[in-house]
Protein backbone atom coordinates (compact mmCIF):
# COMPACT_ATOMS: atom_id res chain seq x y z
CA UNK A 1 0.00 0.00 0.00
CA UNK A 2 2.79 2.44 0.91
CA UNK A 3 4.69 1.78 -2.33
CA UNK A 4 1.47 2.15 -4.31
CA UNK A 5 0.81 5.54 -2.68
CA UNK A 6 4.39 6.64 -3.36
CA UNK A 7 4.22 5.52 -6.98
CA UNK A 8 0.91 7.33 -7.47
CA UNK A 9 2.38 10.44 -5.90
CA UNK A 10 5.40 10.35 -8.20
CA UNK A 11 3.10 9.98 -11.22
CA UNK A 12 1.05 12.97 -10.01
CA UNK A 13 4.27 14.95 -9.53
CA UNK A 14 5.42 14.13 -13.07
CA UNK A 15 2.05 15.23 -14.49
CA UNK A 16 2.21 18.41 -12.41
CA UNK A 17 5.73 19.28 -13.59
CA UNK A 18 5.00 18.38 -17.22
CA UNK A 19 2.00 20.73 -17.25
CA UNK A 20 4.28 23.50 -15.97
CA UNK A 21 6.64 22.93 -18.90
CA UNK A 22 9.32 20.81 -17.23
CA UNK A 23 10.99 18.20 -19.42
CA UNK A 24 11.18 14.93 -17.48
CA UNK A 25 14.58 13.28 -18.01
CA UNK A 26 14.34 10.37 -15.57
CA UNK A 27 12.13 8.81 -12.91
CA UNK A 28 13.55 6.76 -10.03
CA UNK A 29 17.13 7.17 -11.26
CA UNK A 30 19.48 5.09 -9.14
CA UNK A 31 23.09 5.60 -8.25
CA UNK A 32 25.27 3.89 -5.70
CA UNK A 33 24.17 6.49 -3.14
CA UNK A 34 20.39 6.64 -3.47
CA UNK A 35 17.46 7.04 -5.80
CA UNK A 36 16.43 10.36 -7.28
CA UNK A 37 12.65 10.42 -7.65
CA UNK A 38 12.51 12.79 -10.62
CA UNK A 39 15.17 14.46 -12.74
CA UNK A 40 13.82 17.23 -14.93
CA UNK A 41 15.04 20.13 -17.01
CA UNK A 42 13.44 23.58 -16.89
CA UNK A 43 14.63 27.04 -17.90
CA UNK A 44 18.22 25.93 -18.53
CA UNK A 45 18.43 24.23 -15.13
CA UNK A 46 18.66 20.60 -14.08
CA UNK A 47 16.01 20.00 -11.43
CA UNK A 48 16.42 17.23 -8.86
CA UNK A 49 13.05 16.49 -7.26
CA UNK A 50 12.32 14.56 -4.09
CA UNK A 51 8.65 13.55 -3.86
CA UNK A 52 6.97 12.84 -0.53
CA UNK A 53 3.40 11.55 -0.54
CA UNK A 54 1.26 11.10 2.55
CA UNK A 55 -2.38 10.54 3.37
CA UNK A 56 -2.25 12.75 6.45
CA UNK A 57 -0.10 15.40 8.04
CA UNK A 58 -0.71 13.93 11.49
CA UNK A 59 3.01 13.18 11.89
CA UNK A 60 4.22 16.31 10.10
CA UNK A 61 4.31 17.87 6.68
CA UNK A 62 5.71 15.53 4.01
CA UNK A 63 8.53 17.96 3.18
CA UNK A 64 9.79 17.64 6.78
CA UNK A 65 10.79 14.05 6.01
CA UNK A 66 13.47 15.21 3.58
CA UNK A 67 16.18 15.42 6.21
CA UNK A 68 19.90 16.23 6.21
CA UNK A 69 20.91 12.63 5.48
CA UNK A 70 18.54 12.54 2.49
CA UNK A 71 20.02 15.84 1.26
CA UNK A 72 23.53 14.40 1.41
CA UNK A 73 22.50 11.23 -0.44
CA UNK A 74 20.76 13.29 -3.12
CA UNK A 75 23.82 15.52 -3.55
CA UNK A 76 26.04 12.47 -4.04
CA UNK A 77 23.59 10.84 -6.44
CA UNK A 78 23.35 14.09 -8.38
CA UNK A 79 27.14 14.18 -8.66
CA UNK A 80 26.98 10.69 -10.18
CA UNK A 81 24.26 11.77 -12.62
CA UNK A 82 26.00 14.94 -13.82
CA UNK A 83 29.28 13.06 -14.21
CA UNK A 84 27.59 10.31 -16.21
CA UNK A 85 25.76 12.83 -18.44
CA UNK A 86 28.69 15.28 -18.58
CA UNK A 87 26.36 18.09 -17.44
CA UNK A 88 27.94 21.43 -16.52
CA UNK A 89 25.01 23.77 -15.96
CA UNK A 90 22.83 25.01 -13.15
CA UNK A 91 21.25 22.55 -10.71
CA UNK A 92 18.31 23.07 -8.38
CA UNK A 93 16.90 20.83 -5.63
CA UNK A 94 13.12 20.83 -5.21
CA UNK A 95 10.63 19.00 -3.04
CA UNK A 96 7.13 18.10 -4.11
CA UNK A 97 4.83 17.37 -1.22
CA UNK A 98 1.62 15.50 -1.97
CA UNK A 99 -1.37 14.70 0.20
CA UNK A 100 -3.89 12.14 -0.97
CA UNK A 101 -6.98 13.19 0.90
CA UNK A 102 -9.19 10.55 -0.72
CA UNK A 103 -10.63 9.71 -4.11
CA UNK A 104 -8.86 11.96 -6.59
CA UNK A 105 -8.42 14.67 -3.97
CA UNK A 106 -4.69 15.33 -4.32
CA UNK A 107 -3.04 18.41 -2.85
CA UNK A 108 0.33 19.19 -4.46
CA UNK A 109 2.86 21.69 -3.14
CA UNK A 110 6.04 22.45 -5.05
CA UNK A 111 8.97 23.87 -3.09
CA UNK A 112 11.57 25.22 -5.51
CA UNK A 113 15.15 25.62 -4.26
CA UNK A 114 14.11 23.66 -1.18
CA UNK A 115 17.68 22.89 -0.10
CA UNK A 116 21.24 23.48 -1.20
CA UNK A 117 24.48 21.49 -1.20
CA UNK A 118 26.47 22.13 1.94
Amino acid sequence: MVNQLGNEGESKAIDFLSKKGYKILAKNWRSRHCEIDIIAYYQNTLIIVEVKTRETDLYGHPAQFVNYKKHQNLFRATEDYVEQKNYHGEIRFDIISIFNKGKENWVIEHFEDAFYPS
